[in-house]
């Protein structure tokens, strides 16, 4: 199966703030009040990285998400916990060889993914409390500079470039 069948048959959008693709498939009935407004009890997307959009944006999120790779390729998640330690996991179906089926992040963790190689990664993630883009907070350069200048070199490549001044020259 190919990334672009994927995309079809599961009915992937382009994700619009990590990158990648993905589609919520589930939002629970159920609701709780967190503590910073009432959200479901669970909610769940796939996510699909591809090597067109390799790259899931540095972010964090209040609530706990578990990511379960489904298919496809390994991927490389880069985390960094509130007191500023740098973390790096293997989602991925090689056991054997240290990758892991699951992944927990916590809530109020920083996180990005990177696709390993191979066309595409599919994964799943359930949150809980349920995601709500109010939740979402996207890292910037300026924010990376100011909190985690020693570790610039690697988060570069996970958080979103302003465009060039230059660009429009």
């Amino acid at each position: 199966m190919t990334a672009a069948e994927l995309i079809r048959l599961l009915k992937l959008e382009p994700h619009p703030l990590e990158g990648g693709y993905f589609r919520r498939i589930y939002e629970s009935s159920l609701r709780c009040d967190c503590g910073y407004g009432s959200r479901p009890l669970l909610t769940s997307i796939y996510y699909l990285l591809t090597q067109e959009s390799p790259v899931g944006l540095l972010h964090k999120n209040r609530s706990d998400i578990l990511h379960y790779h489904q298919r496809g390729a390994a991927v490389k998640y880069i985390m960094i916990s509130p007191e500023g330690s740098l973390s790096e996991h293997i989602l991925g179906p090689d056991i054997q060889h240290g990758e892991t089926l699951q992944l927990l992040v916590p809530g109020g963790w920083w996180k990005a993914s990177r696709l390993c190689e191979g066309e595409y990664a599919l994964i799943s993630e359930a949150v809980a409390p349920g995601f709500d883009y109010a939740d979402n907070e996207i890292a910037t350069e300026e924010m990376v500079q100011r909190n985690y200048s020693e570790m610039l070199d690697v988060l570069n490549r996970c958080i979103r470039q302003r465009p060039s001044e230059d660009a429009d020259l």
